[in-house]
């Protein structure tokens, strides 16, 4: 009789405690709990994304990604003065995915694999497309043995309609010595702009190689402000000599097609467009 009526008042106690916490969960989510919404950066409600999909009006981003971009060639040469160039080559083996952002680290190494400088940057790569990344004045007073180059945070985006290749080609590509006044040689060039856009800014790489294709020597120079359907021409110079004979000259150009900032012409409703201030050229 003792154990019957003890197993009522736990029976009892655990209804009442059940019903407290019943009460307690209705009383938060009446007058405590926020209300579950589109905009408080959780993923809830029946969201296929945080605030996105579902009953949210905003479409959830696609995630893209993509093989990451090969290293084809990485090279160092003697600039003079305790100073190094590196060169590095990729490749996008995406057909139609490229990347709008990566950063890259490049690194000097001595004979046992220790860092003896490095250089980091930003960058982007068009899809199957391969391009020079070229750092210069690297300084370090022990002689290098090899470069690396490693890839990271790379922001992947499906190539649209809206963005064309640009039809940047080089022309007249000239390579001598210099034969008076300073420096040791000198590379020419006509750029034509033959896209339809207006650029704040183009890269010209170029990339000297002796007959067996090593590389002996490197430069790059940024044009500024290139209209389209414009020719420019651009000089680079080597100040001092390098070893080797120069029997290959490559010239690339980049321009960035992936950000709007490097348009000069931003284009409005009915097809009209507005034209930027231009930055000073040079």
């Amino acid at each position: 009789m003792l154990i019957s009526r003890s197993f009522k008042q736990v029976i009892i106690f655990l209804t009442y405690c059940t019903l407290a916490m019943l009460l307690g969960i209705a009383v938060y989510y009446a007058f405590f709990k926020a209300p579950e919404t589109c905009f408080d950066q959780k993923q809830n409600q029946d969201e296929t994304g945080m605030d996105c999909g579902g009953v949210c009006a905003a479409v959830c981003k696609e995630v893209i990604t993509g093989a990451i971009p090969e290293v084809a060639e990485i090279a160092f040469v003697p600039a003079g003065n305790g100073r190094y160039d590196v060169l590095a080559k990729i490749h996008n083996p995406n057909d139609e995915i490229g990347a709008s952002s990566f950063a890259y680290m490049v690194a000097l190494k001595d004979a046992v694999g220790n860092v003896l400088a490095t250089r980091s940057g930003k960058s982007y790569i068009l899809p199957q497309e391969s391009k020079y990344i070229l750092e210069l004045n690297f300084e370090t007073s022990v002689l290098p043995a090899a470069a690396s180059l490693d890839l990271s945070s790379i922001e992947w985006e499906k190539f649209s309609g809206y963005q064309e290749r640009p039809t940047i080609n080089i022309y007249q590509k000239r390579y001598g010595q210099i034969s008076s006044g300073a420096g040791f040689s000198e590379a020419y060039g006509l750029l034509a702009n033959e896209s339809p856009y207006d650029f704040r800014s183009i890269t010209v790489k170029v990339i000297l190689r002796d007959a067996s294709g090593t590389p002996l020597a490197f430069n790059t120079t940024e044009m500024r402000t290139v209209r389209s359907n414009e020719n420019r021409d651009f000089r680079l110079v080597w100040p001092s000599a390098f070893p080797g004979t120069v029997e290959k000259v490559e010239m690339e150009v980049d321009a960035d097609v992936y950000h709007s900032d490097n348009f000069m012409r931003q284009y409005l409703p009915g097809g009209q467009f507005q034209e930027f201030t231009a930055p000073q050229a040079y």
